[in-house]
């Protein structure tokens, strides 16, 4: 099998663990929630049933766990064949690739330009992932998660903290093989934030009068000049749940977690790593730690490290927003 046929096969692999994801979640919902009652109380019984090509897959909860763990030892069988292919000329070198304070499009540019430098350059045999970060605005953490997660079918990556790896900053580390951390870092917080200004009364206050020309009635939705409707606050809801259940899976399959057990520690609470070793991190200790264990999956004894710069960003929150962060963190960021 060459490398075009793996990496078709892992697409189609792909998209049978997110349909199969959605579907896990649906049922879980039934289990749990008014839609489980209604149809109890019509005493009626449903079946799901989602069809991708040629391959009809039917819900069962128990089932669905199983083909779930199935297809992520085909990944991890695919992953395996992807780094055999990538050529060996020294690759016996790790680089180290900090991500460092809160996140936004500056710093996924900066992180994602490194990963296609590590891409490119066969003697890199592994990436130690070090962050230090309370996470940031959902589509950047996203982006970089996803461009480790294809970097981690390449080459060995170990995710690392010696402090601080929580909401967005945890995100990115479930792209990693294993995560490390020191005893007492905080870890996890693992939810979604929106941030709505509401000047209307500071304004009338002072005596600004707003006007608006909009071409639809949302357009202005979010604006800091007034409060959301039901219906926006509705639809913001909606959207960070979205966001959620997209947090929630990158955890359960990182983490080779059921989504039952996912959604325990989807509390938005952090922990220290030394109270959810096994289950949210993979084993504490130090860097030295965390690149040994790299130096185990690459399969040598001892690689030369080289660092990468950490990017600066001056981050801030100015306007309503979607945030991988905990709350106390947001705050210090806030702007006017």
């Amino acid at each position: 099998m060459d490398k075009e046929e793996v990496w078709k096969y892992l697409s189609l692999i792909l998209t049978l663990l997110l349909a199969l994801a959605i579907v896990s979640n649906v049922l879980l919902y039934m289990q749990t929630g008014e839609l489980q009652k209604a149809l109890e109380e019509q005493n009626k019984t449903y079946a799901f049933e989602v069809q991708v090509p040629n391959i009809t897959v039917v819900s069962n909860n128990t089932a669905l766990q199983a083909k779930i763990i199935e297809l992520q030892n085909e990944i991890d069988y695919l992953k395996t064949q992807l780094r055999e292919k990538r050529e060996t000329e020294a690759n016996a070198t790790i680089v180290i690739l900090p991500i460092m304070g809160p996140i936004d499009d500056y710093t996924a540019k900066d992180v994602i330009t490194k990963i296609r430098e590590v891409e490119e350059n066969k003697s890199i045999g592994g990436v130690l992932v070090w962050i230090e970060s309370p996470g940031g605005y959902v589509g950047p953490v996203r982006l970089i998660y996803k461009e480790l997660k294809k970097l981690s079918y390449n080459v060995p990556v170990v995710a690392y903290t010696g402090s601080l790896a929580d909401s967005g900053g945890y995100y990115i580390a479930c792209a990693a093989d294993k995560i490390i951390a020191d005893p007492l870092a905080d870890v996890g917080s693992i939810g979604v934030l929106y941030v709505h200004y509401d000047l209307e009364q500071n304004y009338a206050q002072n005596g600004i009068k707003v006007n608006v020309f909009k071409t639809g009635k949302y357009k202005d939705m979010g604006g800091e000049w007034r409060d959301l409707t039901d219906e926006e606050r509705k639809m913001i809801s909606d959207m960070i749940n979205t966001y959620f259940e997209d947090f929630l899976n990158a955890v359960s399959q990182g983490r080779n977690l059921d989504m039952n057990t996912t959604k325990e520690y989807a509390s938005g609470r952090s922990w220290f790593a030394k109270d959810v070793e096994g289950v949210l991190v993979d084993e504490t200790g130090d860097m030295n730690s965390a690149i040994k264990s790299l130096e185990g999956l690459m399969g040598v004894e001892k690689a030369k490290v080289v660092f990468y710069d950490a990017n600066k960003v001056d981050f801030g929150v100015y306007q309503s927003s979607s945030l991988y962060m905990p709350a106390t963190y947001v705050m210090s960021y806030i702007r006017g």
